[in-house]
């Protein structure tokens, strides 16, 4: 069992930038993928950038070159640095580990944090 703690969400202009950070209650060294998601009101969950074990990397589409995902093994934490925001971007962010040694692999989330882009 692991529980996420997000943070770093808040109020942002368009064209500006917020670091989202994810602490872990354990260590998440070699068995974790992890990912951010977000919720826009009315809309499904949806995947916004995933970081395996191994430091492999995917982004979807409508984020790929202005977010980037990164994780610090040694302090059980992921980021999601976000520049150029536009209030499309506007949704609950939630950080997403996924025990990946067992099969199905087994899905922990975070409570979630708001970011909201608007002039």
């Amino acid at each position: 069992q692991v529980q996420l703690v997000e943070s770093g969400g808040g109020l942002v202009q368009p064209g500006g930038s917020l670091r989202l950070s994810c602490a872990a209650s354990k260590s998440i060294f070699s068995e974790y993928d992890l990912a951010w998601y977000r919720q826009a009101p009315g809309k499904q969950r949806e995947l916004v950038a995933g970081i395996t074990s191994g430091g492999r990397t995917n982004y979807a589409d409508s984020v790929k070159g202005r977010f980037t995902i990164s994780r610090d093994n040694a302090k059980n934490m992921v980021f999601l640095q976000m520049n150029s925001l536009k209030p499309e971007d506007t949704a609950v962010y939630y950080c997403n580990a996924k025990y990946v040694v067992v099969f199905p692999p087994t899905n922990y989330w975070g409570q979630g944090t708001q970011v909201t882009v608007s002039s």
